[in-house]
Protein backbone atom coordinates (compact mmCIF):
# COMPACT_ATOMS: atom_id res chain seq x y z
CA UNK A 1 0.00 0.00 0.00
CA UNK A 2 1.42 3.42 -0.94
CA UNK A 3 1.81 6.08 1.69
CA UNK A 4 -0.10 9.38 1.45
CA UNK A 5 1.98 12.19 -0.04
CA UNK A 6 2.25 14.07 3.29
CA UNK A 7 3.51 10.93 5.00
CA UNK A 8 6.06 10.41 2.23
CA UNK A 9 7.37 13.94 2.74
CA UNK A 10 7.56 13.43 6.49
CA UNK A 11 9.50 10.20 6.09
CA UNK A 12 11.84 11.91 3.60
CA UNK A 13 12.50 14.71 6.08
CA UNK A 14 13.09 12.19 8.86
CA UNK A 15 15.61 10.26 6.76
CA UNK A 16 17.48 13.45 5.87
CA UNK A 17 17.44 14.54 9.50
CA UNK A 18 18.77 11.20 10.72
CA UNK A 19 21.52 11.29 8.10
CA UNK A 20 22.54 14.87 8.98
CA UNK A 21 22.49 14.16 12.71
CA UNK A 22 24.55 11.00 12.30
CA UNK A 23 27.11 12.84 10.18
CA UNK A 24 27.39 15.68 12.71
CA UNK A 25 27.78 13.30 15.65
CA UNK A 26 30.42 11.25 13.82
CA UNK A 27 32.48 14.14 12.45
CA UNK A 28 35.25 15.55 14.67
CA UNK A 29 35.27 19.32 15.17
CA UNK A 30 38.61 19.56 13.38
CA UNK A 31 37.09 18.08 10.22
CA UNK A 32 34.04 20.39 10.39
CA UNK A 33 36.27 23.47 10.61
CA UNK A 34 38.65 22.50 7.77
CA UNK A 35 36.17 21.24 5.15
CA UNK A 36 36.11 24.71 3.50
CA UNK A 37 39.71 24.12 2.35
CA UNK A 38 38.55 21.18 0.22
CA UNK A 39 35.22 22.56 -1.01
CA UNK A 40 34.94 26.05 -2.51
CA UNK A 41 32.39 27.92 -0.36
CA UNK A 42 31.20 29.85 -3.43
CA UNK A 43 30.24 26.62 -5.19
CA UNK A 44 28.17 25.74 -2.14
CA UNK A 45 26.44 29.15 -2.20
CA UNK A 46 25.74 28.89 -5.93
CA UNK A 47 24.21 25.43 -5.48
CA UNK A 48 21.99 26.81 -2.69
CA UNK A 49 20.86 29.61 -5.03
CA UNK A 50 19.85 27.18 -7.78
CA UNK A 51 18.04 24.94 -5.31
CA UNK A 52 16.15 27.85 -3.71
CA UNK A 53 15.23 29.36 -7.09
CA UNK A 54 13.77 26.01 -8.21
CA UNK A 55 12.03 24.96 -5.00
CA UNK A 56 11.10 28.02 -2.87
CA UNK A 57 7.98 29.81 -4.23
CA UNK A 58 8.71 33.14 -2.55
CA UNK A 59 12.28 33.25 -3.84
CA UNK A 60 11.18 32.31 -7.37
CA UNK A 61 8.67 35.17 -7.28
CA UNK A 62 11.32 37.56 -5.91
CA UNK A 63 13.69 36.71 -8.77
CA UNK A 64 10.91 37.09 -11.34
CA UNK A 65 10.09 40.55 -9.97
CA UNK A 66 13.72 41.50 -10.66
CA UNK A 67 13.78 39.88 -14.13
CA UNK A 68 16.38 37.30 -13.11
CA UNK A 69 16.59 34.15 -15.28
CA UNK A 70 18.08 32.00 -12.57
CA UNK A 71 19.17 29.12 -14.80
CA UNK A 72 21.66 31.46 -16.50
CA UNK A 73 23.41 32.40 -13.25
CA UNK A 74 26.53 30.24 -13.25
CA UNK A 75 29.49 32.51 -12.44
CA UNK A 76 30.65 34.45 -9.41
CA UNK A 77 30.16 37.77 -11.22
CA UNK A 78 26.55 36.87 -12.10
CA UNK A 79 25.90 35.67 -8.55
CA UNK A 80 27.21 38.94 -7.12
CA UNK A 81 24.73 40.89 -9.28
CA UNK A 82 21.73 39.06 -7.84
CA UNK A 83 19.24 41.26 -5.93
CA UNK A 84 19.52 41.18 -2.16
CA UNK A 85 16.30 40.39 -0.28
CA UNK A 86 15.58 41.97 3.11
CA UNK A 87 13.02 41.26 5.79
CA UNK A 88 10.79 44.01 4.35
CA UNK A 89 11.25 43.28 0.63
CA UNK A 90 11.11 39.50 0.93
CA UNK A 91 9.98 37.98 4.21
CA UNK A 92 7.05 40.32 4.92
CA UNK A 93 5.76 40.23 1.32
CA UNK A 94 5.09 36.49 1.20
CA UNK A 95 3.06 34.03 3.29
CA UNK A 96 5.16 31.92 5.61
CA UNK A 97 4.72 28.61 3.71
CA UNK A 98 5.99 30.24 0.49
CA UNK A 99 9.37 30.84 2.16
CA UNK A 100 9.85 27.07 2.55
CA UNK A 101 10.82 24.49 -0.05
CA UNK A 102 7.78 23.33 -1.99
CA UNK A 103 5.68 25.90 -0.12
CA UNK A 104 5.40 23.38 2.72
CA UNK A 105 5.56 24.94 6.17
CA UNK A 106 4.55 21.54 7.59
CA UNK A 107 7.95 20.11 6.58
CA UNK A 108 9.52 22.29 9.29
CA UNK A 109 9.20 21.00 12.84
CA UNK A 110 9.90 24.24 14.70
CA UNK A 111 9.58 28.00 14.37
CA UNK A 112 11.96 30.60 15.83
CA UNK A 113 10.55 33.97 16.85
CA UNK A 114 12.73 37.07 16.75
CA UNK A 115 12.90 39.38 19.74
CA UNK A 116 11.39 42.25 17.79
CA UNK A 117 14.10 44.71 18.81
CA UNK A 118 13.57 46.65 15.57
CA UNK A 119 9.82 46.27 15.24
CA UNK A 120 7.21 43.53 14.97
CA UNK A 121 8.55 40.06 15.83
CA UNK A 122 9.12 37.69 12.91
CA UNK A 123 8.67 33.92 12.71
CA UNK A 124 11.29 31.77 10.96
CA UNK A 125 10.67 28.10 10.09
CA UNK A 126 13.29 25.51 11.08
CA UNK A 127 13.91 21.79 10.78
CA UNK A 128 16.01 19.80 13.23
CA UNK A 129 18.91 19.48 10.77
CA UNK A 130 19.06 23.31 10.51
CA UNK A 131 20.32 23.37 14.10
CA UNK A 132 23.55 21.55 13.28
CA UNK A 133 25.44 24.53 11.85
CA UNK A 134 24.60 26.46 15.00
CA UNK A 135 25.58 23.44 17.11
CA UNK A 136 28.97 23.54 15.39
CA UNK A 137 29.42 27.16 16.52
CA UNK A 138 28.63 26.19 20.13
CA UNK A 139 30.92 23.16 19.91
CA UNK A 140 33.75 25.37 18.68
CA UNK A 141 33.31 27.77 21.61
CA UNK A 142 32.89 25.11 24.28
CA UNK A 143 35.60 22.72 23.05
CA UNK A 144 38.28 25.18 21.88
CA UNK A 145 37.95 28.01 24.40
CA UNK A 146 36.45 26.24 27.43
CA UNK A 147 38.13 22.81 27.04
CA UNK A 148 34.81 20.97 27.16
CA UNK A 149 36.41 17.60 26.32
CA UNK A 150 38.33 17.67 29.60
CA UNK A 151 35.82 19.26 32.00
CA UNK A 152 32.44 18.15 33.29
CA UNK A 153 30.37 21.19 32.38
CA UNK A 154 27.05 22.62 33.55
CA UNK A 155 25.38 24.82 30.93
CA UNK A 156 22.86 27.30 32.34
CA UNK A 157 20.60 28.80 29.66
CA UNK A 158 19.72 32.31 30.83
CA UNK A 159 18.05 33.49 27.62
CA UNK A 160 14.28 33.93 27.70
CA UNK A 161 12.44 30.72 26.93
CA UNK A 162 8.99 30.38 25.40
CA UNK A 163 8.72 31.15 21.68
CA UNK A 164 11.78 33.45 21.53
CA UNK A 165 14.68 32.11 19.53
CA UNK A 166 17.59 32.60 21.97
CA UNK A 167 16.76 30.17 24.74
CA UNK A 168 15.21 27.39 22.69
CA UNK A 169 17.84 27.48 19.94
CA UNK A 170 20.72 27.52 22.43
CA UNK A 171 19.26 24.57 24.28
CA UNK A 172 18.66 22.53 21.11
CA UNK A 173 22.13 23.25 19.68
CA UNK A 174 23.93 22.45 22.93
CA UNK A 175 22.02 19.17 23.28
CA UNK A 176 23.44 18.17 19.88
CA UNK A 177 26.91 18.98 21.24
CA UNK A 178 26.28 16.85 24.32
CA UNK A 179 25.05 14.00 22.10
CA UNK A 180 28.50 13.88 20.45
CA UNK A 181 29.82 12.58 23.73
CA UNK A 182 30.96 15.75 25.46
CA UNK A 183 30.44 15.90 29.25
CA UNK A 184 27.85 18.69 29.02
CA UNK A 185 24.65 18.87 31.07
CA UNK A 186 22.09 21.63 30.52
CA UNK A 187 19.57 23.34 32.77
CA UNK A 188 17.09 25.96 31.51
CA UNK A 189 15.98 28.47 34.16
CA UNK A 190 15.50 31.12 31.47
CA UNK A 191 15.81 34.79 32.42
CA UNK A 192 14.59 34.31 35.99
CA UNK A 193 17.40 35.51 38.25
CA UNK A 194 16.11 33.79 41.39
CA UNK A 195 15.80 30.45 39.59
CA UNK A 196 19.26 30.86 37.98
CA UNK A 197 20.88 31.33 41.37
CA UNK A 198 18.92 28.40 42.79
CA UNK A 199 20.01 25.94 40.09
CA UNK A 200 23.62 27.13 40.20
CA UNK A 201 23.75 26.52 43.94
CA UNK A 202 22.14 23.10 43.56
CA UNK A 203 24.03 21.82 40.51
CA UNK A 204 27.32 23.66 39.99
CA UNK A 205 29.18 21.85 42.83
CA UNK A 206 28.81 18.60 40.83
CA UNK A 207 30.69 20.00 37.80
CA UNK A 208 34.15 21.30 37.01
CA UNK A 209 32.93 24.46 35.26
CA UNK A 210 29.68 26.37 34.79
CA UNK A 211 28.78 28.17 31.55
CA UNK A 212 26.13 30.91 31.63
CA UNK A 213 24.43 31.65 28.29
CA UNK A 214 22.62 35.00 27.94
CA UNK A 215 22.53 38.62 26.83
CA UNK A 216 25.48 40.65 28.16
CA UNK A 217 23.66 43.12 30.46
CA UNK A 218 21.48 40.36 31.86
CA UNK A 219 24.44 38.11 32.68
CA UNK A 220 26.04 41.02 34.52
CA UNK A 221 22.78 41.42 36.47
CA UNK A 222 22.95 37.70 37.35
CA UNK A 223 26.55 37.98 38.56
CA UNK A 224 25.73 41.08 40.62
CA UNK A 225 22.65 39.42 42.12
CA UNK A 226 24.72 36.36 43.02
CA UNK A 227 27.30 38.49 44.80
CA UNK A 228 24.57 40.33 46.70
CA UNK A 229 23.10 36.96 47.71
CA UNK A 230 26.41 35.56 48.93
CA UNK A 231 27.05 33.21 46.01
CA UNK A 232 30.78 32.56 45.52
CA UNK A 233 31.03 32.48 41.72
CA UNK A 234 34.75 31.80 41.90
CA UNK A 235 34.00 28.34 43.34
CA UNK A 236 32.34 27.28 40.09
CA UNK A 237 34.87 28.22 37.35
CA UNK A 238 32.31 30.36 35.53
CA UNK A 239 32.40 30.95 31.77
CA UNK A 240 30.10 33.28 29.81
CA UNK A 241 28.59 32.88 26.35
CA UNK A 242 26.81 36.04 25.20
CA UNK A 243 24.86 37.19 22.14
CA UNK A 244 22.83 40.09 20.89
CA UNK A 245 24.99 43.17 21.28
CA UNK A 246 28.46 44.66 21.13
CA UNK A 247 30.35 45.31 24.38
CA UNK A 248 33.70 46.84 25.26
CA UNK A 249 36.81 45.03 26.43
CA UNK A 250 36.52 46.98 29.67
CA UNK A 251 33.11 45.36 30.17
CA UNK A 252 34.63 41.96 29.44
CA UNK A 253 37.31 42.53 32.08
CA UNK A 254 34.68 43.65 34.57
CA UNK A 255 32.37 40.64 34.22
CA UNK A 256 35.26 38.17 34.12
CA UNK A 257 36.51 39.61 37.41
CA UNK A 258 33.02 39.47 38.93
CA UNK A 259 32.70 35.85 37.82
CA UNK A 260 35.92 35.10 39.68
CA UNK A 261 37.66 34.06 36.47
CA UNK A 262 40.76 35.19 34.63
CA UNK A 263 42.06 35.10 31.05
CA UNK A 264 39.10 36.74 29.25
CA UNK A 265 39.94 35.07 25.92
CA UNK A 266 39.20 31.67 27.47
CA UNK A 267 36.43 32.66 29.88
CA UNK A 268 34.05 34.42 27.48
CA UNK A 269 32.72 34.16 23.93
CA UNK A 270 30.19 36.24 22.05
CA UNK A 271 28.00 34.82 19.28
CA UNK A 272 26.86 36.73 16.20
CA UNK A 273 23.37 35.37 15.76
CA UNK A 274 19.97 36.32 14.38
CA UNK A 275 16.55 34.74 14.20
CA UNK A 276 16.74 34.83 10.38
CA UNK A 277 20.05 32.96 10.07
CA UNK A 278 20.75 31.26 13.39
CA UNK A 279 24.27 31.71 14.77
CA UNK A 280 26.33 33.10 11.90
CA UNK A 281 29.73 33.34 13.59
CA UNK A 282 31.40 33.17 17.00
CA UNK A 283 34.24 34.74 18.92
CA UNK A 284 37.32 32.59 19.37
CA UNK A 285 40.32 33.04 21.67
CA UNK A 286 42.18 34.38 18.62
CA UNK A 287 39.51 36.90 17.62
CA UNK A 288 39.11 38.06 21.24
CA UNK A 289 42.87 38.52 21.62
CA UNK A 290 43.08 40.52 18.39
CA UNK A 291 40.15 42.67 19.48
CA UNK A 292 41.75 43.32 22.85
CA UNK A 293 44.97 44.40 21.18
CA UNK A 294 43.01 46.72 18.89
CA UNK A 295 41.16 48.19 21.89
CA UNK A 296 44.59 49.31 23.12
CA UNK A 297 45.40 50.74 19.67
CA UNK A 298 42.36 52.80 18.54
CA UNK A 299 44.14 54.19 15.46
CA UNK A 300 44.85 50.69 14.16
CA UNK A 301 41.28 49.66 14.99
CA UNK A 302 39.88 52.64 13.07
CA UNK A 303 42.07 51.78 10.08
CA UNK A 304 40.89 48.17 10.04
CA UNK A 305 37.21 48.67 10.81
CA UNK A 306 36.62 52.11 9.31
CA UNK A 307 34.67 53.50 12.27
CA UNK A 308 35.55 55.04 15.65
CA UNK A 309 34.17 52.12 17.67
CA UNK A 310 35.01 48.49 18.19
CA UNK A 311 32.72 45.98 16.50
CA UNK A 312 32.20 42.40 17.55
CA UNK A 313 34.98 40.39 15.86
CA UNK A 314 34.25 36.73 15.12
CA UNK A 315 35.38 33.87 12.93
CA UNK A 316 32.99 31.91 10.75
CA UNK A 317 32.74 28.75 8.66
CA UNK A 318 32.06 29.88 5.05
CA UNK A 319 30.37 26.54 4.28
CA UNK A 320 27.79 27.26 6.97
CA UNK A 321 27.19 30.94 6.21
CA UNK A 322 28.63 32.52 3.07
CA UNK A 323 29.32 36.22 3.72
CA UNK A 324 29.66 39.07 1.23
CA UNK A 325 30.01 42.80 1.81
CA UNK A 326 28.15 45.48 -0.18
CA UNK A 327 29.64 48.82 0.78
CA UNK A 328 29.40 48.59 4.56
CA UNK A 329 26.48 46.15 4.64
CA UNK A 330 26.84 42.46 5.43
CA UNK A 331 25.07 39.98 3.16
CA UNK A 332 24.91 36.24 3.78
CA UNK A 333 23.65 33.08 2.13
CA UNK A 334 22.66 30.06 4.17
CA UNK A 335 20.38 27.04 4.10
CA UNK A 336 17.52 26.46 6.51
CA UNK A 337 13.79 25.88 6.74
CA UNK A 338 13.51 29.18 4.86
CA UNK A 339 16.67 29.27 2.67
CA UNK A 340 18.23 32.72 2.29
CA UNK A 341 20.42 33.79 -0.65
CA UNK A 342 22.38 37.05 -0.56
CA UNK A 343 20.17 38.16 2.32
CA UNK A 344 20.75 41.73 3.46
CA UNK A 345 20.49 41.51 7.21
CA UNK A 346 20.91 45.29 7.71
CA UNK A 347 24.01 44.90 9.86
CA UNK A 348 27.03 47.07 9.15
CA UNK A 349 30.37 45.32 9.13
CA UNK A 350 32.95 43.60 6.98
CA UNK A 351 34.92 40.44 6.23
CA UNK A 352 38.68 39.93 6.63
CA UNK A 353 40.35 36.76 5.30
CA UNK A 354 42.45 34.85 7.84
CA UNK A 355 45.87 35.55 6.32
CA UNK A 356 44.97 39.18 5.69
CA UNK A 357 44.09 39.64 9.36
CA UNK A 358 47.38 38.11 10.47
CA UNK A 359 49.28 40.35 8.04
CA UNK A 360 47.49 43.42 9.41
CA UNK A 361 48.48 42.47 12.95
CA UNK A 362 52.14 41.95 11.93
CA UNK A 363 52.25 45.26 10.07
CA UNK A 364 51.01 47.09 13.17
CA UNK A 365 53.29 45.32 15.65
CA UNK A 366 50.49 43.28 17.21
CA UNK A 367 51.25 39.70 18.24
CA UNK A 368 48.10 37.81 19.32
CA UNK A 369 49.88 34.45 19.35
CA UNK A 370 52.06 35.44 22.31
CA UNK A 371 48.92 35.15 24.49
CA UNK A 372 47.52 31.96 22.98
CA UNK A 373 50.06 29.25 23.64
CA UNK A 374 48.40 25.82 23.34
CA UNK A 375 45.04 27.13 22.10
CA UNK A 376 43.63 25.57 18.89
CA UNK A 377 43.92 28.11 16.07
CA UNK A 378 41.35 27.75 13.31
CA UNK A 379 42.22 29.14 9.87
CA UNK A 380 38.74 30.57 9.37
CA UNK A 381 37.91 34.01 7.95
CA UNK A 382 36.89 36.87 10.24
CA UNK A 383 33.66 38.85 10.16
CA UNK A 384 33.11 42.03 12.15
CA UNK A 385 29.72 43.53 12.90
CA UNK A 386 28.67 46.86 14.36
CA UNK A 387 24.96 46.20 14.33
CA UNK A 388 22.31 48.35 12.76
CA UNK A 389 22.94 52.04 12.08
CA UNK A 390 19.62 52.97 13.69
CA UNK A 391 21.18 52.38 17.11
CA UNK A 392 23.33 55.52 16.92
CA UNK A 393 22.39 59.05 17.98
CA UNK A 394 23.34 61.87 15.57
CA UNK A 395 24.52 64.88 17.57
CA UNK A 396 25.87 67.93 15.72
CA UNK A 397 26.35 65.59 12.77
CA UNK A 398 28.49 63.15 14.78
CA UNK A 399 27.22 59.60 15.23
CA UNK A 400 27.41 58.67 18.91
CA UNK A 401 27.25 54.93 19.45
CA UNK A 402 26.43 52.95 22.59
CA UNK A 403 29.90 51.41 22.25
CA UNK A 404 31.40 54.89 22.76
CA UNK A 405 29.59 55.28 26.09
CA UNK A 406 29.69 51.84 27.70
CA UNK A 407 33.36 51.83 28.82
CA UNK A 408 32.81 54.93 30.94
CA UNK A 409 30.28 53.06 33.09
CA UNK A 410 32.74 50.21 33.54
CA UNK A 411 35.43 52.42 35.08
CA UNK A 412 36.71 51.35 38.49
CA UNK A 413 35.13 54.27 40.37
CA UNK A 414 31.73 54.10 38.64
CA UNK A 415 31.01 50.38 38.10
CA UNK A 416 30.16 49.68 41.79
CA UNK A 417 27.18 52.08 41.53
CA UNK A 418 25.56 51.24 38.17
CA UNK A 419 24.35 48.18 36.29
CA UNK A 420 26.01 49.22 33.02
CA UNK A 421 22.69 49.73 31.24
CA UNK A 422 21.88 53.14 29.81
CA UNK A 423 19.73 54.86 27.19
CA UNK A 424 21.05 57.54 24.84
CA UNK A 425 18.68 60.21 23.59
CA UNK A 426 18.51 63.85 22.51
CA UNK A 427 16.61 66.24 24.77
CA UNK A 428 15.58 69.81 24.05
CA UNK A 429 17.24 72.22 26.46
CA UNK A 430 16.07 75.57 27.79
CA UNK A 431 17.88 77.48 25.02
CA UNK A 432 16.04 75.48 22.35
CA UNK A 433 19.07 73.39 21.35
CA UNK A 434 19.16 69.63 21.51
CA UNK A 435 21.49 68.18 24.09
CA UNK A 436 22.95 64.70 24.44
CA UNK A 437 21.35 62.92 27.39
CA UNK A 438 22.30 59.60 28.97
CA UNK A 439 19.86 57.83 31.29
CA UNK A 440 21.81 55.47 33.54
CA UNK A 441 20.44 52.62 35.65
CA UNK A 442 21.66 52.41 39.23
CA UNK A 443 22.32 49.15 41.03
CA UNK A 444 19.56 47.99 43.34
CA UNK A 445 19.75 49.88 46.63
CA UNK A 446 21.82 52.79 45.26
CA UNK A 447 20.47 56.33 45.48
CA UNK A 448 21.05 59.03 42.84
CA UNK A 449 23.64 61.62 43.87
CA UNK A 450 24.50 64.83 42.04
CA UNK A 451 28.21 64.23 42.56
CA UNK A 452 28.00 60.77 40.98
CA UNK A 453 25.99 62.15 38.03
CA UNK A 454 28.71 64.73 37.37
CA UNK A 455 31.41 62.07 37.61
CA UNK A 456 29.55 59.82 35.17
CA UNK A 457 28.97 62.69 32.73
CA UNK A 458 32.66 63.63 32.73
CA UNK A 459 33.71 60.00 32.24
CA UNK A 460 31.29 59.57 29.32
CA UNK A 461 32.51 62.74 27.61
CA UNK A 462 36.15 61.67 28.03
CA UNK A 463 35.45 58.21 26.61
CA UNK A 464 33.54 59.52 23.57
CA UNK A 465 36.28 62.05 22.86
CA UNK A 466 38.92 59.32 23.11
CA UNK A 467 37.21 57.05 20.61
CA UNK A 468 35.20 59.28 18.30
CA UNK A 469 37.04 61.76 16.07
CA UNK A 470 33.71 63.01 14.64
CA UNK A 471 32.63 64.04 18.12
CA UNK A 472 35.91 65.87 18.67
CA UNK A 473 35.58 67.68 15.36
CA UNK A 474 31.86 68.44 15.13
CA UNK A 475 30.57 69.01 18.66
CA UNK A 476 31.31 72.44 20.20
CA UNK A 477 33.42 72.19 23.33
CA UNK A 478 30.66 73.70 25.48
CA UNK A 479 28.25 70.93 24.35
CA UNK A 480 30.44 67.88 24.80
CA UNK A 481 29.52 66.88 28.36
CA UNK A 482 26.16 65.08 28.31
CA UNK A 483 23.31 65.47 30.74
CA UNK A 484 23.22 62.37 32.96
CA UNK A 485 20.09 61.23 34.73
CA UNK A 486 20.59 58.48 37.34
CA UNK A 487 17.49 56.29 37.49
CA UNK A 488 16.37 53.63 39.98
CA UNK A 489 17.02 49.99 39.22
CA UNK A 490 14.39 48.52 36.85
CA UNK A 491 12.87 51.94 36.12
CA UNK A 492 9.72 51.17 34.11
CA UNK A 493 10.22 53.90 31.53
CA UNK A 494 13.83 53.22 30.55
CA UNK A 495 14.78 49.84 32.07
CA UNK A 496 11.69 47.60 32.16
CA UNK A 497 12.38 44.02 33.19
CA UNK A 498 11.72 41.01 30.99
CA UNK A 499 12.36 42.69 27.61
CA UNK A 500 15.46 43.10 25.47
CA UNK A 501 17.19 46.35 26.40
CA UNK A 502 17.59 49.11 23.83
CA UNK A 503 20.40 51.62 24.24
CA UNK A 504 18.94 54.46 22.15
CA UNK A 505 15.61 56.14 21.67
Amino acid sequence: MSLPLSTTFAHGQSRRARSALAEFHATPLEALLTEHRRVDPFDDALALFHDAAASVPAYAAFLAEHDVEWTRVTSRAEFERLPTPTKESYYRRHPLPALCRGGRLEDCDFVAVSSGSTGEPAVWPRFVSDELGTAERFEQVLADAFRLRERRTLGVVCFALGSWVGGMYTTAACRHVAAKGYPLTLVTPGNNVVEILRVVRALAPHFEQTVLFGYPPFLKDVLDAGHADGLAWSDHHVRLVTAGEVFSETWRDLVVARAGSSDPAHATASLYGTADGGVLANETPLSITIRRLLAENPNAAHELFGEPRLPTLCQYNPLHRYFEVDGRDLIFSGDGGAPLVRYRILDRGGVVPYQEMLAFCRNHGLDPFARLDGTPLRELPFVFVFGRTGFAISYYGANVYPENVAPALEAHAIAPHVTGKFVLELKEQSDGNSGLAVNVELLAGREPRAELAREVAAAIAAEILRQNSEYRSYVPEARRIPEVLLLPNADRTYFPQGVKHRYTR
